[in-house]
Protein backbone atom coordinates (compact mmCIF):
# COMPACT_ATOMS: atom_id res chain seq x y z
CA UNK A 1 0.00 0.00 0.00
CA UNK A 2 1.39 3.58 -1.08
CA UNK A 3 1.50 6.79 0.80
CA UNK A 4 -1.33 7.78 -1.01
CA UNK A 5 -3.11 4.70 -0.43
CA UNK A 6 -2.36 4.95 3.01
CA UNK A 7 -3.29 8.16 3.87
CA UNK A 8 -6.89 7.51 1.92
CA UNK A 9 -7.47 4.38 4.20
CA UNK A 10 -6.30 6.27 7.54
CA UNK A 11 -9.52 8.65 6.54
CA UNK A 12 -11.70 6.62 5.78
CA UNK A 13 -11.22 4.54 9.54
CA UNK A 14 -11.31 8.17 11.33
CA UNK A 15 -14.86 8.66 9.14
CA UNK A 16 -16.38 5.29 9.99
CA UNK A 17 -15.26 5.73 13.77
CA UNK A 18 -16.78 8.17 13.89
CA UNK A 19 -19.99 7.29 12.49
CA UNK A 20 -19.70 4.32 14.67
CA UNK A 21 -19.28 6.05 17.80
CA UNK A 22 -22.57 9.10 16.88
CA UNK A 23 -24.48 5.80 15.64
CA UNK A 24 -24.27 4.27 19.22
CA UNK A 25 -26.13 7.37 20.78
CA UNK A 26 -28.62 8.15 17.64
CA UNK A 27 -30.24 4.54 18.13
CA UNK A 28 -31.55 5.15 21.43
CA UNK A 29 -34.66 6.85 21.88
CA UNK A 30 -34.89 9.72 24.86
CA UNK A 31 -38.15 7.64 25.77
CA UNK A 32 -35.83 5.07 28.07
CA UNK A 33 -33.60 5.73 31.26
CA UNK A 34 -30.43 3.26 31.17
CA UNK A 35 -30.77 -0.23 31.55
CA UNK A 36 -30.58 -2.25 34.49
CA UNK A 37 -27.63 -3.54 34.90
CA UNK A 38 -25.79 -0.62 34.05
CA UNK A 39 -26.79 0.97 37.19
CA UNK A 40 -25.62 -1.99 39.10
CA UNK A 41 -22.16 -1.54 37.42
CA UNK A 42 -22.16 2.30 37.46
CA UNK A 43 -23.09 1.72 41.85
CA UNK A 44 -19.65 -0.39 42.24
CA UNK A 45 -17.75 2.87 41.30
CA UNK A 46 -18.78 3.46 44.75
CA UNK A 47 -17.31 0.05 46.08
CA UNK A 48 -13.74 -0.62 44.28
CA UNK A 49 -12.86 -3.90 45.38
CA UNK A 50 -10.70 -6.66 43.89
CA UNK A 51 -14.07 -8.54 42.76
CA UNK A 52 -18.08 -8.99 42.39
CA UNK A 53 -20.43 -11.46 42.49
CA UNK A 54 -21.81 -10.30 39.09
CA UNK A 55 -18.46 -9.25 36.71
CA UNK A 56 -14.66 -8.99 37.59
CA UNK A 57 -13.56 -5.77 38.62
CA UNK A 58 -12.50 -3.93 35.48
CA UNK A 59 -16.04 -2.77 35.16
CA UNK A 60 -16.12 -0.88 39.00
CA UNK A 61 -12.51 0.85 37.17
CA UNK A 62 -14.46 1.71 34.20
CA UNK A 63 -17.41 3.03 36.14
CA UNK A 64 -14.74 5.03 38.68
CA UNK A 65 -13.50 6.95 35.56
CA UNK A 66 -16.97 7.52 34.26
CA UNK A 67 -17.49 8.78 37.90
CA UNK A 68 -15.03 11.33 37.86
CA UNK A 69 -15.83 12.20 33.99
CA UNK A 70 -19.31 13.48 35.99
CA UNK A 71 -21.54 10.29 35.76
CA UNK A 72 -23.61 11.50 32.76
CA UNK A 73 -25.28 9.26 29.90
CA UNK A 74 -23.13 10.83 27.24
CA UNK A 75 -19.80 8.95 29.05
CA UNK A 76 -22.03 5.92 29.74
CA UNK A 77 -22.69 5.37 26.34
CA UNK A 78 -19.29 6.40 25.42
CA UNK A 79 -17.45 3.38 26.40
CA UNK A 80 -19.03 0.83 25.11
CA UNK A 81 -18.82 2.67 21.94
CA UNK A 82 -15.40 3.70 21.82
CA UNK A 83 -14.66 -0.32 22.96
CA UNK A 84 -16.69 -0.89 19.20
CA UNK A 85 -15.05 1.53 16.89
CA UNK A 86 -11.86 0.17 18.79
CA UNK A 87 -12.38 -3.38 17.59
CA UNK A 88 -13.04 -1.88 14.26
CA UNK A 89 -9.76 -0.72 14.09
CA UNK A 90 -8.28 -3.94 14.82
CA UNK A 91 -10.25 -5.48 12.25
CA UNK A 92 -9.27 -2.59 9.92
CA UNK A 93 -5.54 -3.39 10.60
CA UNK A 94 -6.29 -7.28 10.21
CA UNK A 95 -7.15 -6.63 6.54
CA UNK A 96 -3.58 -4.40 5.79
CA UNK A 97 -2.19 -7.08 7.73
CA UNK A 98 -3.55 -9.97 5.23
CA UNK A 99 -2.91 -7.53 2.14
CA UNK A 100 -6.20 -6.67 1.79
CA UNK A 101 -7.09 -3.02 0.44
CA UNK A 102 -9.34 -0.34 1.25
CA UNK A 103 -12.28 -1.46 -0.24
CA UNK A 104 -12.33 -4.71 2.01
CA UNK A 105 -11.81 -2.45 4.70
CA UNK A 106 -14.56 -0.13 3.62
CA UNK A 107 -16.71 -3.57 3.76
CA UNK A 108 -15.88 -4.61 6.67
CA UNK A 109 -16.36 -1.38 8.61
CA UNK A 110 -19.94 -1.43 7.17
CA UNK A 111 -20.83 -5.18 8.18
CA UNK A 112 -19.65 -4.36 11.94
CA UNK A 113 -22.03 -1.34 12.39
CA UNK A 114 -24.92 -3.25 10.37
CA UNK A 115 -24.84 -6.17 12.63
CA UNK A 116 -24.87 -7.33 15.93
CA UNK A 117 -22.10 -5.74 17.00
CA UNK A 118 -23.57 -2.50 17.25
CA UNK A 119 -26.63 -3.80 19.57
CA UNK A 120 -24.16 -5.10 21.77
CA UNK A 121 -21.78 -1.64 21.96
CA UNK A 122 -25.46 -0.15 23.11
CA UNK A 123 -24.73 -0.98 27.18
CA UNK A 124 -22.26 -0.13 29.31
CA UNK A 125 -21.53 -3.76 30.08
CA UNK A 126 -18.58 -6.06 29.99
CA UNK A 127 -19.33 -7.41 26.56
CA UNK A 128 -17.76 -4.98 24.22
CA UNK A 129 -14.96 -4.99 26.22
CA UNK A 130 -15.03 -8.81 25.92
CA UNK A 131 -15.38 -8.82 22.27
CA UNK A 132 -12.43 -6.47 21.65
CA UNK A 133 -10.33 -8.46 24.01
CA UNK A 134 -11.01 -11.41 21.84
CA UNK A 135 -9.92 -9.82 18.29
CA UNK A 136 -7.09 -8.16 20.15
CA UNK A 137 -6.20 -11.49 21.09
CA UNK A 138 -6.31 -13.31 17.78
CA UNK A 139 -4.52 -10.20 16.15
CA UNK A 140 -1.59 -10.80 18.32
CA UNK A 141 -2.02 -14.87 17.29
CA UNK A 142 -1.97 -13.73 13.97
CA UNK A 143 1.36 -11.52 14.25
CA UNK A 144 3.12 -14.03 16.10
CA UNK A 145 2.21 -17.04 13.68
CA UNK A 146 3.80 -14.70 10.85
CA UNK A 147 6.86 -13.37 12.85
CA UNK A 148 7.44 -15.96 15.16
CA UNK A 149 8.67 -13.64 17.87
CA UNK A 150 7.69 -14.33 21.36
CA UNK A 151 6.95 -10.41 22.45
CA UNK A 152 3.45 -11.07 20.66
CA UNK A 153 3.50 -14.20 23.15
CA UNK A 154 3.95 -12.02 25.98
CA UNK A 155 1.47 -9.78 24.95
CA UNK A 156 -1.45 -12.49 24.64
CA UNK A 157 -0.42 -13.16 28.55
CA UNK A 158 -1.34 -9.59 29.18
CA UNK A 159 -4.78 -9.03 26.72
CA UNK A 160 -5.53 -12.28 28.88
CA UNK A 161 -5.31 -11.41 32.04
CA UNK A 162 -6.77 -8.00 31.11
CA UNK A 163 -10.07 -9.80 29.45
CA UNK A 164 -10.31 -12.32 32.37
CA UNK A 165 -10.53 -9.37 34.42
CA UNK A 166 -13.51 -7.78 32.34
CA UNK A 167 -15.22 -11.40 31.96
CA UNK A 168 -14.61 -14.89 32.48
CA UNK A 169 -15.82 -15.10 29.23
CA UNK A 170 -12.76 -15.40 27.41
CA UNK A 171 -11.54 -18.26 29.40
CA UNK A 172 -13.34 -20.28 26.70
CA UNK A 173 -11.31 -18.49 24.02
CA UNK A 174 -8.36 -19.54 25.76
CA UNK A 175 -9.86 -23.49 25.54
CA UNK A 176 -10.41 -23.13 22.03
CA UNK A 177 -7.33 -22.13 21.08
CA UNK A 178 -5.31 -24.01 22.71
CA UNK A 179 -7.24 -26.99 21.48
CA UNK A 180 -7.05 -26.07 18.11
CA UNK A 181 -3.20 -24.91 18.16
CA UNK A 182 -2.64 -28.40 19.78
CA UNK A 183 -4.25 -30.15 16.60
CA UNK A 184 -2.26 -27.51 14.50
CA UNK A 185 1.01 -27.42 12.44
CA UNK A 186 1.58 -24.62 15.07
CA UNK A 187 1.82 -27.25 18.16
CA UNK A 188 5.51 -26.36 18.28
CA UNK A 189 4.18 -23.05 20.35
CA UNK A 190 4.53 -24.87 22.96
CA UNK A 191 7.86 -25.24 22.70
CA UNK A 192 8.07 -21.41 23.17
CA UNK A 193 9.09 -20.11 26.56
CA UNK A 194 7.63 -16.92 26.06
CA UNK A 195 4.51 -19.02 25.95
CA UNK A 196 4.64 -19.79 29.56
CA UNK A 197 5.94 -16.55 30.84
CA UNK A 198 2.93 -15.00 28.88
CA UNK A 199 1.01 -17.24 30.72
CA UNK A 200 2.23 -16.32 33.95
CA UNK A 201 2.11 -12.56 33.33
CA UNK A 202 -1.61 -13.39 32.73
CA UNK A 203 -1.88 -15.11 35.95
CA UNK A 204 -0.33 -12.13 38.05
CA UNK A 205 -2.62 -10.14 36.47
CA UNK A 206 -5.92 -12.06 37.62
CA UNK A 207 -4.55 -12.88 40.90
CA UNK A 208 -5.64 -10.23 42.99
CA UNK A 209 -9.43 -11.39 41.68
CA UNK A 210 -8.15 -15.25 42.35
CA UNK A 211 -7.78 -14.25 45.69
CA UNK A 212 -10.55 -12.60 46.58
CA UNK A 213 -12.62 -15.23 44.63
CA UNK A 214 -11.01 -17.90 47.19
CA UNK A 215 -11.82 -15.50 50.20
CA UNK A 216 -15.43 -15.23 49.65
CA UNK A 217 -15.84 -18.89 48.58
CA UNK A 218 -15.75 -18.93 44.86
CA UNK A 219 -19.29 -17.04 44.03
CA UNK A 220 -18.84 -17.23 40.33
CA UNK A 221 -19.74 -21.46 40.90
CA UNK A 222 -22.70 -19.94 42.36
CA UNK A 223 -23.35 -17.62 40.15
CA UNK A 224 -22.91 -20.40 36.98
CA UNK A 225 -24.92 -22.37 38.56
CA UNK A 226 -27.79 -19.86 39.04
CA UNK A 227 -27.46 -18.82 35.46
CA UNK A 228 -27.51 -22.44 34.13
CA UNK A 229 -30.77 -23.40 36.22
CA UNK A 230 -33.17 -20.31 35.62
CA UNK A 231 -31.41 -18.70 32.24
CA UNK A 232 -29.08 -21.00 30.42
CA UNK A 233 -31.71 -23.73 30.67
CA UNK A 234 -34.46 -21.86 28.63
CA UNK A 235 -31.55 -21.43 25.52
CA UNK A 236 -32.16 -23.65 22.65
CA UNK A 237 -28.87 -25.63 21.55
CA UNK A 238 -30.72 -24.95 17.82
CA UNK A 239 -31.62 -21.31 18.32
CA UNK A 240 -27.64 -20.78 19.38
CA UNK A 241 -26.69 -22.35 16.37
CA UNK A 242 -29.36 -20.29 14.59
CA UNK A 243 -28.33 -16.75 16.20
CA UNK A 244 -25.12 -17.51 14.48
CA UNK A 245 -26.17 -16.85 11.16
CA UNK A 246 -28.76 -14.12 12.50
CA UNK A 247 -25.87 -11.99 13.77
CA UNK A 248 -24.73 -10.07 10.74
CA UNK A 249 -28.30 -10.55 8.62
CA UNK A 250 -27.63 -9.07 4.97
CA UNK A 251 -23.55 -9.94 5.44
CA UNK A 252 -23.87 -13.27 5.98
CA UNK A 253 -21.90 -14.23 3.17
CA UNK A 254 -18.93 -12.55 4.43
CA UNK A 255 -18.55 -15.22 7.07
CA UNK A 256 -19.18 -17.96 4.91
CA UNK A 257 -16.06 -16.34 2.60
CA UNK A 258 -14.28 -16.35 5.28
CA UNK A 259 -14.73 -20.23 6.15
CA UNK A 260 -13.94 -20.83 2.39
CA UNK A 261 -10.67 -18.49 1.97
CA UNK A 262 -8.99 -20.44 5.46
CA UNK A 263 -9.95 -23.56 4.42
CA UNK A 264 -8.68 -22.97 0.11
CA UNK A 265 -6.88 -20.05 -0.41
CA UNK A 266 -3.20 -20.97 0.05
CA UNK A 267 -1.99 -17.10 1.55
CA UNK A 268 -4.29 -17.90 4.57
CA UNK A 269 -3.27 -21.75 5.42
CA UNK A 270 -1.12 -20.59 8.39
CA UNK A 271 -4.17 -19.05 9.76
CA UNK A 272 -6.39 -22.09 9.50
CA UNK A 273 -6.08 -22.60 13.60
CA UNK A 274 -8.28 -19.73 13.73
CA UNK A 275 -11.01 -21.60 12.18
CA UNK A 276 -10.11 -24.71 14.05
CA UNK A 277 -10.16 -21.84 17.20
CA UNK A 278 -13.85 -21.17 16.27
CA UNK A 279 -15.38 -24.59 15.50
CA UNK A 280 -13.80 -25.57 19.16
CA UNK A 281 -15.71 -22.96 20.98
CA UNK A 282 -18.58 -22.74 19.11
CA UNK A 283 -19.19 -26.54 20.00
CA UNK A 284 -18.40 -25.90 23.49
CA UNK A 285 -20.87 -23.06 23.93
CA UNK A 286 -23.39 -25.22 22.13
CA UNK A 287 -22.83 -27.94 24.64
CA UNK A 288 -22.95 -25.35 27.67
CA UNK A 289 -26.14 -23.84 26.14
CA UNK A 290 -24.29 -20.83 26.13
CA UNK A 291 -26.24 -17.59 25.48
CA UNK A 292 -26.18 -16.57 21.61
CA UNK A 293 -23.89 -13.50 22.07
CA UNK A 294 -21.49 -15.29 24.45
CA UNK A 295 -19.42 -16.33 20.93
CA UNK A 296 -19.40 -12.41 19.17
CA UNK A 297 -16.09 -11.79 19.85
CA UNK A 298 -14.76 -14.76 17.24
CA UNK A 299 -16.30 -12.80 14.25
CA UNK A 300 -14.49 -9.86 14.18
CA UNK A 301 -11.32 -12.28 12.99
CA UNK A 302 -13.67 -13.98 10.27
CA UNK A 303 -14.77 -10.40 8.61
CA UNK A 304 -11.43 -9.40 8.43
CA UNK A 305 -10.52 -12.36 6.62
CA UNK A 306 -13.99 -12.74 4.74
CA UNK A 307 -13.97 -9.20 3.78
CA UNK A 308 -10.01 -9.50 2.43
CA UNK A 309 -10.89 -12.63 0.16
CA UNK A 310 -13.90 -10.84 -1.53
CA UNK A 311 -12.53 -8.23 -2.26
CA UNK A 312 -9.54 -10.52 -4.01
CA UNK A 313 -12.75 -12.56 -5.68
CA UNK A 314 -14.40 -9.12 -7.39
CA UNK A 315 -11.15 -7.70 -8.01
CA UNK A 316 -11.28 -8.03 -12.05
CA UNK A 317 -13.12 -7.16 -15.06
CA UNK A 318 -17.06 -6.80 -14.49
CA UNK A 319 -17.54 -8.31 -11.33
CA UNK A 320 -15.41 -4.91 -9.80
CA UNK A 321 -18.67 -2.88 -10.90
CA UNK A 322 -20.41 -5.52 -8.48
CA UNK A 323 -18.78 -4.03 -5.26
CA UNK A 324 -21.44 -1.08 -3.96
CA UNK A 325 -23.94 -4.24 -4.51
CA UNK A 326 -22.16 -6.23 -1.75
CA UNK A 327 -22.20 -3.08 0.61
CA UNK A 328 -25.75 -2.69 -0.51
CA UNK A 329 -26.19 -6.29 0.33
CA UNK A 330 -25.26 -5.63 3.96
CA UNK A 331 -26.79 -2.00 4.68
CA UNK A 332 -30.65 -2.51 3.02
CA UNK A 333 -31.94 -5.34 5.59
CA UNK A 334 -30.11 -3.86 8.35
CA UNK A 335 -32.05 -0.42 7.64
CA UNK A 336 -35.04 -2.35 7.60
CA UNK A 337 -34.73 -4.02 10.81
CA UNK A 338 -33.25 -1.09 12.77
CA UNK A 339 -36.18 0.18 14.49
CA UNK A 340 -36.35 -3.81 15.92
CA UNK A 341 -32.94 -4.38 17.06
CA UNK A 342 -32.83 -1.33 18.48
CA UNK A 343 -34.61 1.45 20.91
CA UNK A 344 -34.96 3.94 18.40
CA UNK A 345 -39.13 3.98 18.75
CA UNK A 346 -40.92 4.75 21.73
CA UNK A 347 -42.74 1.48 23.89
CA UNK A 348 -45.75 2.91 23.12
CA UNK A 349 -45.02 2.27 18.80
CA UNK A 350 -43.22 -0.78 19.55
CA UNK A 351 -46.75 -2.20 21.69
CA UNK A 352 -48.62 -1.23 18.31
CA UNK A 353 -46.16 -3.10 15.56
CA UNK A 354 -45.59 -6.03 18.13
CA UNK A 355 -46.23 -8.36 15.31
CA UNK A 356 -42.69 -7.95 13.59
CA UNK A 357 -40.62 -7.73 16.88
CA UNK A 358 -42.72 -11.28 17.82
CA UNK A 359 -41.87 -12.69 14.19
CA UNK A 360 -38.21 -12.03 15.12
CA UNK A 361 -38.15 -13.58 18.13
CA UNK A 362 -37.44 -10.44 20.33
CA UNK A 363 -40.42 -10.47 22.29
CA UNK A 364 -39.12 -13.63 23.83
CA UNK A 365 -37.04 -12.93 27.25
CA UNK A 366 -35.00 -15.17 29.56
CA UNK A 367 -37.92 -17.03 31.24
CA UNK A 368 -39.09 -18.14 27.37
CA UNK A 369 -42.06 -16.36 27.14
CA UNK A 370 -43.02 -13.60 24.81
CA UNK A 371 -43.47 -9.66 26.63
CA UNK A 372 -44.66 -6.79 25.17
CA UNK A 373 -40.99 -5.19 24.24
CA UNK A 374 -38.32 -6.20 24.27
CA UNK A 375 -36.71 -7.42 27.49
CA UNK A 376 -33.56 -5.04 27.41
CA UNK A 377 -36.14 -2.39 26.25
CA UNK A 378 -38.17 -3.26 29.18
CA UNK A 379 -35.40 -3.23 31.73
CA UNK A 380 -35.11 0.21 30.90
CA UNK A 381 -38.24 1.92 31.58
CA UNK A 382 -39.06 3.26 35.05
CA UNK A 383 -36.42 3.77 36.76
CA UNK A 384 -36.13 7.26 36.59
CA UNK A 385 -39.78 7.63 38.42
CA UNK A 386 -39.03 4.54 41.00
CA UNK A 387 -35.47 6.58 42.05
CA UNK A 388 -38.01 9.85 42.17
CA UNK A 389 -40.77 8.48 44.58
CA UNK A 390 -38.03 6.94 46.52
CA UNK A 391 -36.68 10.08 47.08
CA UNK A 392 -40.31 11.78 48.04
CA UNK A 393 -40.70 9.20 50.56
CA UNK A 394 -36.91 10.04 51.68
CA UNK A 395 -38.02 13.78 52.25
CA UNK A 396 -40.63 12.69 54.38
CA UNK A 397 -39.10 11.56 57.22
CA UNK A 398 -38.13 14.23 60.08
CA UNK A 399 -34.62 15.84 59.50
CA UNK A 400 -33.57 14.54 62.80
CA UNK A 401 -34.09 11.13 61.58
CA UNK A 402 -32.65 10.97 58.23
CA UNK A 403 -28.83 10.04 59.17
CA UNK A 404 -30.83 7.03 60.51
CA UNK A 405 -32.35 5.88 57.45
CA UNK A 406 -32.21 2.15 55.99
CA UNK A 407 -33.20 2.19 52.02
CA UNK A 408 -33.72 -1.35 50.98
CA UNK A 409 -34.45 -3.01 47.30
CA UNK A 410 -36.01 -5.86 46.10
CA UNK A 411 -32.83 -6.24 43.29
CA UNK A 412 -29.74 -4.53 42.21
CA UNK A 413 -31.29 -2.87 39.27
CA UNK A 414 -33.84 -0.34 41.77
CA UNK A 415 -30.71 0.07 43.92
CA UNK A 416 -28.53 1.03 41.88
CA UNK A 417 -31.12 3.50 39.92
CA UNK A 418 -32.18 4.87 43.26
CA UNK A 419 -28.01 5.72 43.78
CA UNK A 420 -27.63 7.11 40.52
CA UNK A 421 -30.44 9.90 40.28
CA UNK A 422 -30.49 10.52 44.06
CA UNK A 423 -26.79 10.52 44.47
CA UNK A 424 -25.58 13.17 47.39
CA UNK A 425 -29.51 13.33 48.69
CA UNK A 426 -29.95 10.71 50.18
CA UNK A 427 -28.28 7.50 51.75
CA UNK A 428 -27.17 4.98 49.34
CA UNK A 429 -29.53 2.02 48.94
CA UNK A 430 -28.51 -1.35 49.09
CA UNK A 431 -30.52 -4.64 48.47
CA UNK A 432 -30.19 -8.47 48.91
CA UNK A 433 -29.66 -8.92 45.74
CA UNK A 434 -26.46 -9.06 43.87
CA UNK A 435 -23.39 -7.30 45.06
CA UNK A 436 -25.53 -4.93 47.13
CA UNK A 437 -25.21 -7.95 49.91
CA UNK A 438 -21.75 -6.40 50.86
CA UNK A 439 -22.42 -2.76 51.08
CA UNK A 440 -25.22 -2.67 53.46
CA UNK A 441 -24.05 0.03 56.10
CA UNK A 442 -23.84 -0.31 59.98
CA UNK A 443 -27.23 -1.29 61.24
CA UNK A 444 -26.35 -0.22 64.94
CA UNK A 445 -29.54 2.06 64.34
CA UNK A 446 -32.14 2.37 62.39
CA UNK A 447 -35.22 4.69 62.71
CA UNK A 448 -36.49 4.53 59.27
CA UNK A 449 -36.44 1.96 56.81
CA UNK A 450 -37.66 3.01 52.64
CA UNK A 451 -38.42 -0.46 51.07
CA UNK A 452 -38.24 -0.28 47.52
CA UNK A 453 -40.39 -3.29 45.29
CA UNK A 454 -42.61 -5.88 46.75
CA UNK A 455 -45.03 -5.55 49.70
CA UNK A 456 -43.28 -5.79 53.02
CA UNK A 457 -43.84 -9.37 54.02
CA UNK A 458 -42.45 -12.30 56.35
CA UNK A 459 -40.89 -12.33 59.63
CA UNK A 460 -39.04 -8.84 59.63
CA UNK A 461 -42.51 -7.74 59.66
CA UNK A 462 -43.17 -8.94 63.45
CA UNK A 463 -40.23 -6.12 64.14
CA UNK A 464 -42.09 -3.00 62.34
CA UNK A 465 -44.78 -1.21 63.55
CA UNK A 466 -45.52 0.66 60.59
CA UNK A 467 -46.11 0.64 57.30
CA UNK A 468 -46.92 3.19 54.72
CA UNK A 469 -46.88 2.92 50.79
CA UNK A 470 -46.00 6.15 49.41
CA UNK A 471 -46.57 5.31 45.50
CA UNK A 472 -46.19 2.50 42.83
CA UNK A 473 -44.38 2.49 39.56
CA UNK A 474 -47.23 3.09 37.22
CA UNK A 475 -45.53 2.58 33.86
CA UNK A 476 -47.16 -0.63 32.35
CA UNK A 477 -44.49 -1.13 29.77
CA UNK A 478 -42.17 -1.49 32.63
CA UNK A 479 -40.18 -4.61 33.70
CA UNK A 480 -40.46 -3.08 37.49
CA UNK A 481 -44.13 -2.26 36.96
CA UNK A 482 -45.98 -2.43 40.63
CA UNK A 483 -43.24 -1.55 42.43
CA UNK A 484 -43.92 0.25 45.38
CA UNK A 485 -42.43 2.43 47.70
CA UNK A 486 -42.91 1.96 51.84
CA UNK A 487 -41.93 3.86 54.56
CA UNK A 488 -41.22 1.90 57.53
CA UNK A 489 -41.20 3.50 61.02
CA UNK A 490 -41.62 2.40 65.11
CA UNK A 491 -39.18 -0.47 64.40
CA UNK A 492 -38.22 -2.48 67.28
CA UNK A 493 -34.42 -2.43 68.68
CA UNK A 494 -34.59 -6.14 67.63
CA UNK A 495 -34.71 -5.37 63.66
CA UNK A 496 -31.29 -4.69 62.90
CA UNK A 497 -29.73 -7.87 64.56
CA UNK A 498 -32.41 -10.17 62.01
CA UNK A 499 -31.45 -8.02 59.10
CA UNK A 500 -27.61 -8.81 60.18
CA UNK A 501 -28.60 -12.71 60.77
CA UNK A 502 -30.26 -12.29 56.73
CA UNK A 503 -27.48 -10.27 55.78
CA UNK A 504 -24.82 -13.09 56.65
CA UNK A 505 -26.97 -15.66 55.49
CA UNK A 506 -27.73 -14.21 52.13
CA UNK A 507 -23.68 -13.69 51.89
CA UNK A 508 -23.09 -17.47 52.58
CA UNK A 509 -25.50 -18.31 50.16
CA UNK A 510 -23.64 -16.78 47.56
CA UNK A 511 -20.34 -19.03 48.15
CA UNK A 512 -19.67 -21.30 45.89
CA UNK A 513 -18.01 -23.52 48.45
CA UNK A 514 -17.77 -23.77 51.55
CA UNK A 515 -21.42 -22.92 52.58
Amino acid sequence: MNLNDRRSSLILLLLFVVVKIIFQYWVISPAYDLQRDEYLHLDMANHISAGYLSVPPFTAFNSLLIKWLGNGVFWIHFFPALYGALTMVIIWKMITFIDGGWYAQVLAATLFVCSAMSRLNLLYQPNSMDVLSWTLLFWLLMLYLRQQQGKWLLWMGVVTGIGFLNKYNIIFLVIGLIGALLLSSHRKIFKDKNLYIGGLLALLIVSPNLVWQIQHGLPVIHHMKELSEYQLVNVSRLDFISDQFIFFIGGAFIIVAAFVALLFHKPYRPYRVILLTYIFVILLFTYLRAKSYYSLGLYPVLIAFGCAYWERVFAHGWTRHLRILWVAVIIVPFVFLLSAIFPVMAPEQIRERAGKFRMLGLLRWEDGKDHPLPQDFADMLGWHELAGLTLAAYQRIPEADKPYTLVICENYGEAGAVNYYNRGEMPLAVSFDADYVYWFPKLDTIRYIIKVGETPRGKPLEYIGRVQQMGALKDTLAREYGSGVYLLSDLSPQLPVLLQKMITDRQQGYRGVGK
